[in-house]
């Protein structure tokens, strides 16, 4: 089947926030992590289906949703997860949140790499624990040919940034913003740290099903029964599939008694999983694969392009590492000496995220998502030239 990525759907005028953001103003919103392509088909059958039978009561997911992750799971990462495990949830920030909550108590610590999605670092401190970051590295390119650099967790930093009052390490792979894949060897170390410090293991990997290169992506719940009994797992089809507006998220806990205290730690301050939500999650799981490999494709094409033009017409903005996964892209602009960099693009007409929002020194960085058409993304980067020219 061939899946349209091209057409130019309007969002403006509707409940997308992406799009709000600029009402009223010429601007393209490459800004939050929220693609412009319809979702998959097959999942947009199963919600008129849903809403075909007319009734929305207080839901919970039928064995056939369940089963659906069970078998996403162990068939695309080799990753057996019982259907108990399974913990329900309205969003993956609720999920750092709880996590945080129920597993630190007040004036502990919550240990992060930066850059990084910016709750990693908000969500701690919203439920009054500490939140201690240590920069990510950009290590030595691997091997004669390669082109750049990796992004690295910086070991001897993390020795000295933790705690004894240090109870969690909060992990994002695939990586918001830099989109690197964590190598099996890399987490394999960040299992034992963990494990040498007493830490839990809370990993994100939401976007373990948008990498781009061909490496395999290694659920931190295959490392080991050992590091698996104090892992914390959150993830969802909303990224992929273009759902996050359904509200559907999953944290996956091996442990019975971790898995209680995150329960409790849920009650009366988070909302129900809605049964719209449920019947998406079911068919992007069971029936959207074609759909998945057909936008990964044409994803690729667009790191293409986008790469290539930073290259030959942007200089002055740097991608610093390949973008191994995820379509977000994370450069480097302090070449262009501005104050304001987010503003400064927003005036010629392209929305970018501020990198200091990732903790990022300000006026150093910034994100670009590319999950657009193409069209979309030509016309951004010939504002983005014009930004620079005038700068």
């Amino acid at each position: 089947m061939t899946y349209d990525f091209d057409t130019l759907i309007d969002r403006r005028g509707t409940d997308s926030q992406k799009w709000q953001k600029y009402a009223g103003r010429d601007i393209l919103p490459l800004w939050v992590a929220d693609m412009d392509f319809r979702s998959p088909p097959e999942v947009i059958a199963a919600l008129r289906a849903r809403v075909d039978h007319g009734v929305f009561g207080y839901a919970q997911p039928t064995q056939s949703a369940i089963d659906a992750v069970v078998e996403a799971m162990h068939a695309r990462h080799g990753w057996s997860i019982e259907p108990s495990w399974l913990v329900w949830l309205p969003g993956l920030v609720v999920g750092l949140n709880i996590t945080a909550r129920a597993f630190a108590q007040p004036g502990e610590a919550v240990l992060c790499n930066t850059p990084v999605y910016p709750p990693f670092m908000t969500a701690p401190v919203q439920q009054g624990r500490q939140v201690i970051t240590v920069p990510l590295s950009l290590g030595k390119a691997e091997g004669r040919a390669a082109a750049a650099r990796r992004w690295e967790i910086d070991w001897e930093a993390m020795e000295r940034a933790v705690t004894p009052r240090t109870r969690l390490f909060f992990l994002c792979n695939p990586h918001n913003p830099v989109a690197r894949v964590f190598r099996r060897e890399e987490l394999a170390r960040l299992a034992e740290f963990c494990l040498r410090h007493d830490l839990l293991l809370c990993s994100d990997e939401i976007h373990c099903d948008l990498i781009l290169d061909e490496l395999p992506h290694v659920p931190s719940g295959t490392l080991g029964a050992e590091i698996a009994r104090r892992t914390i797992t959150l993830l969802a089809p909303s990224k992929t599939y273009n759902l996050p507006g359904l509200g559907t998220s999953l944290a996956i806990i091996p442990d019975p008694g971790l898995r209680a205290r995150f329960v409790r730690a849920t009650a009366g301050i988070v909302a129900e999983v809605n049964c719209l939500g449920y019947a998406a999650c079911e068919a992007a799981y069971r029936h959207g694969e074609p759909w998945r490999r057909a936008l990964l494709h044409y994803l690729r094409g667009n790191r293409e392009h986008l790469l290539t033009c930073l290259a030959r017409e942007l200089p002055e903005l740097r991608v610093e590492a390949p973008i191994e996964a995820t379509y977000l892209a994370w450069f480097n602009i302090e070449a262009l000496g501005l104050k304001d960099p987010v503003a400064h693009f927003e005036k010629h007409g392209v929305g970018l995220s501020a990198g200091r929002d990732f903790g990022a020194r300000p006026g150093t960085c910034l994100r670009l998502n590319f999950g657009c058409p193409r069209a979309t993304l030509v016309e951004a980067l010939a504002r983005m030239k014009q930004a620079v020219a005038s700068r």
